[in-house]
């Protein structure tokens, strides 16, 4: 079972060249176990950030930020991450990337066990099966889509299983018809996989579509401004963008993301500027 993720007042200062900048401030939140957690906010507000902070590639500066009631010092085993990038190595075919995380744990065993290599390949089958990927197993990555691509990522990021999957603007680079077959197939693989899921996107409709609740950041400092449950079941599908239901949240969520970022007065400004120009 995933572990849960808890919070409390956390802090992020960055400093440099005589300056410090607040990068985050007064972040309190729980995640829950087998959670689908998405984060939105308008650039800067830190999304990203803490997602970092959340895998142990950055530390905070303050409060505290704790794994199943032990705190997280640094990355571990049980969270793995999946960049916007995909960060495959060239050299590796589908399979040995999918496999590459798995083999150093391996090699690093003082002993190995033929039961240990067994049970990795597979792990590593079943999740280029889940993928889509096995007529591919013995491409290289400059032979793949964007979007093939990012399903190797995936698959390499679940082969350890770990109880938390960390994903920033994962599905960002892609066009619109690939970036909803992967929103499908990481919900199809959150049932399966049954960890908690804390993804980072600039697009409301996909954070909608994807989470069971939606954390919106506003920037400088970076912070929680408000929280909103997903009334959508677990099973979904594409047509649900389109009920009630789920336009009224994706309207309130990018009305609050404007008025928390100024865009609001900015337009405003800009439509004033306009209309004297008119005159």
């Amino acid at each position: 079972m995933a572990a849960p993720i808890s919070i409390r007042s956390l802090g992020k200062s960055f400093h440099g060249r005589g300056q410090s900048i607040e990068a985050l401030r007064g972040i309190d939140l729980e995640i829950a176990d087998n959670e689908f957690i998405t984060f939105v906010g308008a650039s800067g507000c830190g999304k990203s950030t803490l997602l970092r902070i959340i895998a142990g590639l950055e530390s905070h500066s303050s409060g505290q930020l704790q794994l199943d009631g032990q705190p997280i010092e640094g990355p571990g085993r049980e969270r793995a991450m999946v960049f916007q990038h995909y960060s495959l190595y060239p050299w590796l075919t589908v399979m040995q990337n999918i496999k590459f995380s798995r083999r150093l744990k391996v090699v690093a065993d003082t002993v190995r066990h033929d039961g240990d290599i067994e049970t990795a390949d597979g792990r590593a089958c079943a999740l280029l099966a889940l993928m889509g990927l096995e007529p591919f197993a013995d491409a290289y990555p400059s032979q793949l889509s964007g979007g093939m691509q990012q399903r190797v990522a995936i698959a390499r990021a679940l082969m350890g299983k770990p109880d938390i999957l960390l994903m920033d603007e994962p599905f960002g680079a892609l066009d619109a018809q690939t970036r909803e077959v992967m929103h499908d197939l990481i919900r199809h693989v959150h049932r399966l996989e049954k960890s908690t899921i804390v993804f980072v996107t600039h697009d409301v409709e996909e954070a909608i579509y994807l989470g069971t609740r939606v954390v919106l950041m506003a920037p400088r400092p970076g912070r929680i401004d408000s929280q909103y449950p997903v009334p959508l079941p677990a099973e979904r599908h594409q047509d649900m963008k389109l009920s009630p239901e789920f336009l009224a949240l994706k309207r309130d969520i990018l009305a609050r993301i404007r008025e928390t970022s100024g865009m609001r007065s900015e337009l405003e400004m800009l439509e004033k500027l306009s209309a004297g120009m008119r005159e």
